[in-house]
């Protein structure tokens, strides 16, 4: 009996493929990547024409021992990981590592959703490991090596150890750094608007009609100017100048892409771009259904294509006719074109089965509510997006008083076509509110009610959030699906950009780095010179372009920019901020540092004193075993927890959340117990039993 082996990247992954295949297959998972550059130096030979030096990634020796022993003992050996780049490479360490070239017995095989039929299909039809997709990640990985480890040794030098360089992060970094200066060097303009409460004079109730000039757009820049068309208004009759109705159709958005899907969840759920791509990466994975096992929920979720294969096409249709009604389907399927430097080598984010509803999703699988928001999200929009068009009634009304002339507007939707389903913006939630405007016929004269007129000011460009970064990342072309997300949190961990009420900001740090980059290194900061090394890679995974070129290419200017630096850049340095915090070691004032995992306190007598300590977060509450203070911290896997600033010699930590309130029954720090149900207030003194119920609100989503 044949024996085969397949490698996924994942154990959530390797459990759902098992159930689609037979006895005769192992599925076992690589944990990612194998192999690796060195952390401990470049890696990379740029004497012998950049040849890469990879080594087996550090704690994954007994792995790729076991893996070695599963492809010996096979008669085949099907590499799964994903199609992408990033998979591709996966697969090409892993024929290397189990030596399967040599033996001739791996095969490449993908597909774009697991279930049974994508599975099965891919081990009917295994194709050789695409050495172009392997190339263009050789070559990204090799170009962000260089450029991190030749750049961030002279940032430690020159500006302060622990500071990093990267090939697209310091251009995210610089857009932000820009977008501040707009902010900053923004005048802004005075201007007013005036409204009229106006009736019919017939039925009950007003409707408004918007002041818009006298024949083309008037903007008013000043009190007196207001005041002045607010006298002319006095004597002025109301008149109906001309009315209109007609109809507006609005239709529905393609289904998603990565960007899409990262700025529709940051805009609808709150969640930031790594929330949304870890919930989507685990329901591409699978999820627990009852009666059906571990099953995979959406298609491949790294993608910036709009293509939807036939089967899928057919099935949502049938299941728009059966739920919605024929008036709601339309004669062809909707077609959405996908821009031209699109990868076509994926579709769309849809749902593997369109049949797998959110709310039997919620009734029957073992989920958990990122999973599920996330899921109702791109099952709806999939859904909506095959859909007919809304329809509305919409009117409009010009209302001439003397020389001047008002604008009024109302609608009304007719039918509700696909937004009964899906409204992409809260603005058409409104518009479905909307009434029609009173009746009334041209040349009628209307009653005047008031005149409200207010003052504005114009207002700066807004900062980003990580639904509009990563868009303009997108319309600049920095970045591909794969990288959005990691481009974000690269610029947060390095102390370069902060969240402020969830937008992106840069830190004093970022600034001066991006400063020095700009004026050292400004192809590395350029929007164009990065775009077009995009570009450059996708020209290496189509195959049209030797992936070492690229680098012969980046390299000769990139030297010569770094040695002029070296000789030119003087020192550089930034003054430590200084707190009332007092080292209990030595009695000095405590300094603020930045580290590896952001900022906590040091001793400034460092060496002779190396105290530190995290950053106490104000109103965390105390610590009901010493009555220090409770600290905000995360776990490796990013789960945010609370404990004592004393730890590890106090041991005290907790989940629940600490409030800025004592226990009226022993005086310690009470808790949000958030978990389980009902959600209550509890004391954090195990031995008091004191709690009441935590009263219902709109629980916000942490953007973490």
């Amino acid at each position: 009996m044949a024996n085969y082996l397949m490698i996924v990247e994942s154990p959530a992954k390797a459990k759902t493929i098992k159930k689609y295949l037979g006895k005769n297959y192992h599925v076992s998972a690589s944990m990612g990547h194998i192999r690796d550059l060195p952390k401990s130096k470049l890696g990379v030979d740029v004497d012998q024409d950049f040849e890469p030096n990879y080594i087996t990634i550090y704690g994954k020796g007994d792995l790729l021992s076991k893996l070695k022993k599963e492809a010996k003992a096979a008669d085949k050996v099907f590499l799964a990981t994903d199609s992408d780049r990033e998979g591709e490479a996966i697969s090409w360490h892993l024929a290397t590592a189990l030596n399967l070239d040599e033996e001739k017995k791996g095969y490449r095989v993908t597909f774009n959703e697991i279930t049974k039929t994508a599975v099965q299909n891919a081990i009917k039809n295994p194709r050789e490991i695409d050495q172009s997709l392997v190339d263009a990640q050789q070559a990204r990985r090799v170009l962000d090596r260089v450029v991190g480890y030749k750049i961030s040794p002279l940032l430690w030098k020159k500006v302060r150890k622990g500071l990093s360089a990267g090939r697209v992060q310091s251009v995210a970094t610089r857009l932000i750094c820009d977008r501040e200066d707009e902010i900053e060097a923004f005048v802004p303009q005075e201007y007013w608007e005036l409204a009229a409460k106006l009736s019919n004079g017939k039925t009950r109730g007003t409707f408004e009609a918007k002041f818009h000039g006298k024949t083309s757009k008037m903007t008013v820049r000043s009190q007196a100017e207001m005041d002045a068309i607010l006298a002319e208004l006095q004597s002025a009759s109301f008149v109906v100048e001309t009315l209109k109705t007609g109809e507006k159709k609005k239709y529905a958005q393609p289904p998603f892409i990565t960007s899409t899907l990262q700025q529709e969840a940051s805009r609808k759920l709150g969640f930031n771009a790594k929330r949304t791509m870890d919930a989507a990466q685990q329901l591409y994975e699978g999820v627990s259904v009852e009666g059906r096992g571990q099953v995979g929920l959406i298609t491949y979720m790294r993608t910036d294509s709009l293509r939807i294969s036939q089967e899928a096409l057919a099935s949502a249709r049938d299941y728009i006719a059966a739920h919605y009604g024929m008036n709601n389907l339309p004669s062809k399927p909707n077609v959405y074109r996908s821009k031209k430097s699109a990868q076509d080598a994926h579709e769309a984010i849809r749902p593997s089965d369109v049949t797998i509803t959110p709310e039997m999703l919620k009734a029957t699988a073992t989920i958990k509510p990122d999973q599920y928001k996330l899921y109702k999200l791109i099952w709806e929009r999939f859904v909506a997006s095959q859909m007919v068009p809304a329809v509305y009634e919409v009117q409009t009304a010009d209302i001439r008083a003397g020389q001047y002339l008002f604008k009024a507007s109302g609608s009304k939707v007719v039918f509700a076509g696909y937004s009964a389903v899906y409204a992409e913006k809260k603005e058409d939630d409104e518009d479905l509110a909307k009434k029609l405007l009173p009746e009334m016929s041209v040349g009628q004269t209307l009653v005047l009610e008031n005149l409200a007129p207010s003052q504005h000011f114009t207002q700066p460009p807004a900062r980003y959030n990580e639904a509009t970064f990563i868009r303009t990342l997108e319309e600049l072309g920095i970045g591909r699906p794969s990288t959005y997300a990691p481009i974000v949190t690269t610029i947060l961990n390095r102390g370069y950009v902060i969240r402020r009420e969830k937008m992106l900001a840069p830190t004093e740090l970022g600034r001066l780095v991006n400063n020095m980059m700009c004026e050292y290194f400004p192809d590395i900061v350029d929007v164009d010179f990065t775009a077009k090394m995009e570009d450059e890679l996708d020209e290496v995974e189509n195959g049209t372009l030797e992936w070492k070129s690229v680098l012969r290419k980046f390299y000769g200017p990139f030297a010569d920019t770094l040695s002029k630096a070296e000789s030119e850049i003087e020192k550089i340095k930034i003054e430590d901020e200084v707190t009332d915090v007092i080292c209990e070691k030595c009695g000095r004032n405590m300094v603020v540092k930045i580290g590896k995992f952001g900022k906590f306190l040091a001793c400034p007598g460092f060496p002779s004193c190396r105290n530190s300590k995290p950053i106490a977060v104000p109103a965390a509450g105390t610590c009901p075993l010493c009555g220090k203070a409770l600290l905000v911290k995360k776990t490796r896997k990013n789960k945010k927890y609370f404990g004592c600033e004393d730890n590890p010699k106090c041991g005290f930590m907790t989940w629940d959340e600490p409030m800025n309130e004592a226990c009226p029954t022993c005086g310690k720090t009470l808790l949000k117990k958030l978990s389980g149900k009902p959600r209550k207030i509890v004391c954090s003194n195990e031995s008091c039993d004191y709690e009441r119920p935590l009263k219902s609100t709109k629980k916000k989503e942490e953007n973490e």
